[in-house]
């Protein structure tokens, strides 16, 4: 493995981000602020005038120039529908930019605070403008991007993990095992659900992703779209027991369905997606742990306690896929 590939960020000093700026027209004044990232790196960068922008560079070898514009096409159509998205910048039509071995797109900066998504009227509004970012998603499909699938997430990520060396030796078997079944579980839900509506949606819409404004919900980074299910972009605003979450799925979907509908059956998709998200968590930090941002930002990664606790998610979402899925309504 080259050192690029070790530390692909590493020649992504403030000089090279003002550099950037300067290469599409934005006269930078030095004001520079890292943003939190860590897939990609991200910056706030204000220009002579005041203006903010956010500069987000790529990870090498991720994802193909092809799969990110068609990233960038999709946000630029929603905003065509007047959307809420983070939309980037063109310069004489182009949106990806290639500058001293970097990939690197920017943004209007949009300011915004963190979701109340504990109120029935957040989650309403929520539920409409999803229906509406669905509704566009489903005009067309993705040709570069990436299909959610237990394959993935699921089969290649417990690979990965096996593979890393981070299971301490006495948890090995058992991670093996239960991850095993789990990921049969997983399996056979989405076979006793059958093929669902695939279509394009964000992948990773959870608050962190989601600014409040005075209008509504504000949606950033679609570095993850996918093609999946709308449920994806759905159960992880669902929070507490099952009660607390029966109730959010009703607001979410009083707003929904405004606008377009969930198949009851892909109910029975949250935690079987849920699981595949924890399952993917610790491949992505395990893969990633070389680059030297993630020892430093997830340190307890490396230490017993975090497997520990990971079997016992696994285990928990192997009897949390048995219990009976939400109601429609």
């Amino acid at each position: 493995m080259t050192q690029r590939a070790n530390r692909p960020f590493e020649t992504l000093d403030p000089a090279a981000v003002m550099a950037a700026a300067e290469f599409i027209g934005i006269e930078p004044s030095g004001r520079l602020l890292a943003l939190n990232s860590y897939e990609n790196r991200v910056y706030q960068v204000a220009d002579e005038s005041g203006e903010l922008w956010v500069f987000k560079f790529y990870r090498p070898g991720r994802w193909t120039d092809e799969a990110i514009l068609e990233e960038h096409r999709y946000t630029l159509e929603l905003a065509e529908h007047e959307l809420p998205v983070a939309r980037p910048l063109l310069r004489a039509g182009v949106s990806l930019f290639h500058l001293a071995g970097q990939r690197f797109a920017a943004f209007e900066f949009l300011a915004g605070r963190a979701p109340e998504l504990d109120r029935p009227d957040s989650l309403e509004l929520l539920g409409r403008t999803l229906a509406r970012v669905h509704a566009v998603g489903a005009v067309s499909r993705f040709q570069y991007r990436p299909a959610l699938s237990l394959q993935r997430l699921g089969v290649e990520a417990r690979t990965a993990v096996l593979a890393s060396g981070f299971v301490p030796p006495a948890l090995e078997e058992r991670y093996a095992d239960i991850s095993s079944q789990l990921i049969a579980r997983v399996q056979d839900e989405f076979d006793a659900v059958g093929p669902v509506s695939q279509l394009r949606i964000h992948g990773d819409c959870h608050p962190g992703n989601i600014l409040w404004r005075e209008t509504g919900p504000l949606f950033v980074d679609f570095d993850d779209c996918v093609t999946g299910p709308r449920v994806q972009d759905l159960w992880m605003f669902l929070a507490g027991g099952p009660g607390e979450q029966q109730s959010g799925w009703a607001h979410l979907m009083r707003g929904y369905e405004s606008f377009g509908s969930v198949d009851s059956l892909e109910l029975r998709l949250v935690e079987p997606l849920r699981s595949l998200r924890i399952l993917h968590y610790a491949a992505w930090l395990a893969v990633r742990w070389i680059d030297p941002a993630f020892p430093r930002a997830f340190p307890w990664f490396n230490e017993p306690r975090f497997w520990e606790r990971h079997l016992q998610d696994l285990m928990e979402q192997l009897a949390n896929i048995d219990e009976p899925p939400l109601l429609a309504r």
